[in-house]
């Protein structure tokens, strides 16, 4: 009897790197946050300080960045701005989260009237483009950065009212809250100890996701002279300050313009990095996975 050779062909399990992407992101994410944090002491001059005969002086070893019309160092005022610019725009993503998302949870728990007229009003903000109806408020209660921050609160919590409603009916008849409801609990102890951590993880993906476009509208407003008045120091003002000059003197658009860019790519990819971690479908295949080592 002839022998007969078997032949095991080996499948290489390419390997999950999700929660790898997801440690190197947030890495970089506290970096810049405590950059931003502690930017007044890293710059390597006054960023207010002016000196006409350094005025448009363009990047070179003594300032990297470049100096601006009134010779201020653009390194150290791209620094500053960055704890205006990102701070700024968390707090207004929590505002908007925490309201829509407590607004959302009462609506899709109680329904009739509060929930009827919550989201008219809800749709009444969605109908106008977001940035144009954020200048209307801002153009009425005047600049500075608070008033930029309520004007785009008004129009950032529909979105987050009507994600954790939808989340909200989906979870009201499950099974296991109608066994809560049975023991007697309170409706804020359903909806803050048993229906918010179970969404909690969706909304916190949207939020991260919206920092990025948040950014850009507060920028938006600083640029269109209606957020931070100069001379305080933020990246949306900065490119307004610059943009008369942007043919001669282009550093003093870029060098925010690119810190705008930066910041905004690495929320976003911290955003759609964390949903794919917290998709369940994922996490179920991360747990095989961990299985089979």
């Amino acid at each position: 009897m002839s022998g007969k050779k078997v032949t095991v062909r080996k499948q290489k399990i390419k390997k999950n790197h999700i929660r790898e992407k997801l440690i190197f992101f947030t890495v970089l994410t506290l970096i810049l946050l405590i950059v931003a944090a502690i930017a007044r002491k890293l710059c390597p001059y006054d960023p207010y300080a002016q000196d006409l005969l350094l005025a448009q002086k363009p990047p070179s070893a003594e300032h990297i960045l470049g100096t601006d019309r009134y010779g201020r160092d653009m390194f150290s005022r791209v620094l500053v701005g960055s704890t205006t610019s990102i701070y700024a725009t968390l707090l207004l993503v929590s505002i908007v989260t925490v309201t829509g998302t407590v607004i959302g949870l009462i609506c899709g728990w109680c329904g009739g009237i509060a929930d009827t007229v919550l989201m008219r009003i809800s749709d009444l903000f969605l109908a106008f483009p977001s940035l144009v109806f954020a200048l209307a408020v801002a153009g009425v209660l005047g600049g500075g950065i608070q008033n930029a921050i309520i004007a785009l609160a008004v129009i950032g919590w529909p979105k987050f009212a009507r994600l954790a409603r939808g989340l909200t009916l989906a979870q009201k008849d499950s099974p296991y809250l109608m066994a809560v409801k049975m023991s007697g609990s309170s409706v804020p102890k359903i909806l803050f100890k048993h229906i918010l951590p179970n969404i909690a993880g969706q909304i916190l993906v949207t939020a991260v996701l919206d920092i990025g476009t948040m950014m850009m509208e507060l920028a938006g407003l600083s640029f269109l002279g209606l957020g931070v008045q100069p001379p305080a120091a933020e990246w949306g003002s900065m490119i307004n300050d610059g943009r008369s000059m942007l043919q001669i003197s282009p550093w003093m658009v870029l060098a925010p313009g690119v810190a705008i860019f930066i910041t905004v790519m690495i929320f976003n990819l911290l955003g759609d990095t964390l949903r794919d971690y917290m998709d369940p479908k994922q996490r179920a295949k991360n747990k095989r996975e961990e299985k089979k080592k």
